[in-house]
């Protein structure tokens, strides 16, 4: 059985295609890196890598044996974190002010029993809706498809008009009272009308950047607000919020929870799920 500093340095010099990367990701020079590899592939007995002047790439034999490698680690990081609690005691989640105020908070205390740990909560700055592969959990809203090896969707988003009850004591169609919008990747008020065949007017009195002011504008009673209908759940079961008519529009984006394996391992992930997916309470 080769040395594991020697398996770790061809995992990650496979994984990140440089033996540069790999040193700083491991913590050894790019030589270390070079003389490790060198001494597997003469335990082997096979070269792993096709070395040219500026890159690297990954000989047949290399290739084959790789996911053998990164499932072995895989399960050597996970299991080590089951028995004997080696790991992290610290998560980092990343997300918009409104998953924070509306989803994350009515959670926390599960979270916080599902991480066993500190929890440090960093809101998202406007408009940064990449999502590195790194150390942090992330929460983003789009298809899903980002490269990460850890995925779960928060709730399949569904859009509904919504209005504070004093809004609806004026009377008359909902259609024609002040709107409110909010720019960002939700259906807007066009989309709408265009989907059930109302007017595109009136136009919205306010307009928001983002969700969470937007809400509080609705409850105020300052407008009809096209709404995540699973982010204003509360408000709506305490009747702080009327859903207006019989229409609602799903859509195919959604909030996502992202993280990479190395950041969160399986049986660790598997308990964030459950609390990020669960009830508040």
């Amino acid at each position: 059985m080769p040395p594991l500093e020697w398996v770790r340095a061809f995992e990650a010099a496979a994984r990140l295609g440089s033996f540069t990367a790999a040193g700083e990701e491991t913590g050894v020079t790019q030589a270390a890196i070079s003389q490790r590899i060198g001494q597997l592939e003469k335990r082997l007995g096979v070269a792993l890598f096709r070395r040219e002047a500026r890159s690297i790439a990954l000989t047949i034999e290399g290739e084959a044996w790789l996911p053998h490698v990164q499932a072995g680690l895989g399960m050597l990081r996970d299991s080590s974190r089951t028995l004997f609690g080696a790991g992290r005691s610290h998560l980092t989640i990343s997300a918009s002010q409104s998953v924070i105020a509306l989803w994350l908070q009515p959670r926390l205390g599960r979270l916080m029993q599902a991480t066993g740990g500190r929890i440090a909560i960093r809101t998202m700055v406007l408009g940064a809706h990449e999502a590195p592969v790194d150390d942090v959990l992330r929460i983003r809203y789009g298809n899903g498809d980002w490269p990460h090896d850890r995925k779960l969707q928060l709730f399949p988003e569904e859009i509904a008009p919504v209005a504070a009850p004093c809004l609806a004591d004026r009377g008359g169609d909902w259609t024609e009272w002040p709107r409110l919008a909010c720019s960002g990747p939700r259906p807007g008020w066009h989309d709408w009308a265009s989907r059930f065949g109302i007017a595109s007017t009136p136009v919205p009195v306010l307009q928001f950047d983002t969700f969470l002011p937007a809400l509080g504008a609705a409850l105020a009673g300052h407008g009809v607000l096209l709404a995540s209908l699973p982010l204003c759940t509360a408000e709506i079961a305490a009747g702080r919020l009327i859903v207006l008519g019989e229409d609602w529009l799903a859509h195919h984006q959604s909030y996502w929870a992202l993280a990479s394996g190395e950041a969160m391992p399986r049986p660790d992930w598997d308990r964030l799920a459950d609390a990020l997916g669960a009830q508040p309470g």
